[in-house]
């Protein structure tokens, strides 16, 4: 049957069984991307962020992979190009391994498209620096590589890799790059020698060095064209890189995500970077705990359909001036006012994402504050009911979905068994009543309905725990792939047996005995 079937037929075939369309996609996850739940056997349940699904997409279709070319010499020959396509690392010690093997066969690297490198040790062990030799190697050899992402902080050895990028790599499309701020200058440079990206995620670490002595040098006249960038992610400590950026041309920018994380102080020049690019977006995120001016980016954002901001901002009305904020009766006026999130209806908006809203519902860590410092965990609920109020028809005429974006509350509702009795629960109820009433669906980060949590199965045990258990790992050495290939493969190569029965089915021909209905 394997000599038998053209070998397009059976890439094809090879394909569908590795099921790639997710990992191969250009765009990288947002904030509005599904969390999912999962549970193993005699376990919780427990929410599956969307990276984490990616990850263990690109673990499963590995191993699928490694089934077919296990399974005889014409499988392995057309196969092999397959394996090689997606690489996921979250041991960089594993590049120098990938560096031999692409040394003794020089044409597994055209078929690179995708190499990931995470990052799971929490700031232990080695660095992306010990291995700059091995992965410079690996992009020199991958020159259809179309995404890149190394979710693992680089320093010294970024330079070195913005190069190779350049010099061998002209069908990237999406970065991912993990480098201390001090390293924007580089950043810059990297990109103006990469112009036709699709998608750039960038994460800045804290300064290694005093932030007043951190120069961009003759990056800082470079004027950017980027002319095919479609989405932008700045995460952390992004202040000159986002000064510099609103100089630059991105005509096709759709999609801008900006995570202050926990920092307080030196927010970027948020709207002044909207000024320049917010005509042209269909989807913002802005989470950070200072609060931004909210009414006026949605002016600068008139095409927007998805807005996503942190729901505890506490957001002055709009009769509020800045000589207001050393009055104090003035202050007490605007905490009592209701507030108006756009200055003009925003005819554009479907979807809204709320960040925050951990002390809403009284559960997970933020419960402890609510007898620790109740004062706090007022003020916060507080903007939180102010916030969600201004969720209306007025501002928002199109709205169809509010979605609560954090995967941690989730999690924490959960363990709870839903918002905490008495006034958090109450918060719930009107939420929920104020989205139905509107005709809006009031979602959790899974998409389901807020509220709604899995439930415990019924557990009646048989002969097939054991399978089912196993079905549920993923693995990450070769050791333990080994183990699965016995159990979770057998599925995969089931399904691709019944593929070719279908497709002979189709035909006028007998096929092989081998694939007859035993």
């Amino acid at each position: 049957m394997a000599d038998r079937l053209p070998p397009e037929l059976w890439s094809y075939i090879f394909d569908l069984a590795a099921d790639e369309d997710v990992i191969f996609y250009p765009g990288l996850p947002t904030s509005m991307a599904q969390s999912t739940w999962s549970r193993a056997i005699y376990d919780k349940w427990s929410v599956r962020t969307p990276q984490d699904t990616i990850n263990i997409i690109q673990r499963r279709s590995y191993a699928t992979k490694k089934a077919i070319i296990r399974t005889c010499k014409r499988w392995r020959q057309l196969g092999t190009e397959f394996l090689v396509r997606c690489l996921f690392f979250d041991d960089p010690t594993k590049l120098r391994d990938l560096r031999h093997i692409l040394d003794r066969d020089t044409s597994l690297g055209w078929w690179v498209r995708r190499l990931h490198i995470t990052h799971f040790l929490n700031g232990r062990g080695p660095t992306m620096d010990d291995f700059e030799e091995p992965l410079l190697a690996i992009l020199a050899q991958t020159p259809n590589l179309e995404i890149f992402v190394v979710d693992w902080p680089m320093s010294t050895a970024f330079g070195a890799i913005a190069d190779t990028l350049r010099t061998y790599c002209h069908s990237l499309r999406t970065a991912y790059w993990h480098v201390p701020s001090e390293l924007i200058s580089k950043v810059i440079w990297a990109l103006e020698s990469l112009p036709n990206l699709i998608s750039v995620h960038l994460t800045f670490d804290a300064a290694l060095k005093e932030p007043d002595t951190i120069t961009l040098g003759s990056a800082e006249s470079v004027k950017l064209t980027l002319p095919h960038l479609q989405q932008l992610f700045l995460k952390g400590f992004c202040q000159e890189f986002m000064e510099q950026a609103a100089g630059w041309t991105l005509p096709m920018l759709k999609s801008f995500s900006f995570d202050f994380g926990a920092n307080t102080h030196d927010i970027p020049d948020v709207v002044g970077f909207l000024a320049q690019h917010g005509a042209t977006l269909l989807f913002l995120d802005l989470n950070c705990i200072p609060a931004l001016d909210i009414r006026t980016i949605l002016d600068l954002c008139p095409i927007l359909t998805t807005f996503c901001f942190n729901l505890d901002w506490k957001i002055p009305p709009a009769s509020f001036t800045h000589s207001d904020a050393n009055d104090p009766n003035a202050n007490l006026e605007a905490d009592l006012a209701p507030i108006s999130l756009t200055n003009r209806p925003h005819e554009h908006i479907q979807h809204i994402g709320l960040h925050g809203c951990m002390y809403a519902f009284g559960v997970g860590y933020a419960s402890a504050y609510i007898t620790a410092d109740p004062l706090r965990t007022l003020l916060v609920q507080r903007c939180n009911d102010i916030n969600f109020r201004a969720l209306s028809r007025a501002s928002f005429p199109h709205l169809e979905r509010v979605r609560i974006l954090s995967p941690l509350l989730l999690q924490a509702l959960n363990d709870a068994n839903g918002p905490r009795a008495g006034e958090c629960f109450q918060r719930w109820e009107r939420w929920w009543d104020a989205c139905e009433s509107m005709h809006v669906r009031l979602e959790d980060c899974s998409a389901g309905l807020l509220g709604d949590l899995p439930q415990e199965p019924v557990y009646e045990p048989d002969g097939n725990d054991a399978e089912e258990e196993d079905e549920e790992e993923y693995y990450t050495d070769d050791e333990e792939a080994r183990k699965s290939a016995r159990v979770s493969n057998v599925g995969e190569l089931r399904e691709l047996l019944e593929e070719c029965r279908r497709m002979w089915a189709q035909t006028d021909q007998q096929p092989p005995p081998f694939l007859l209905p035993a």
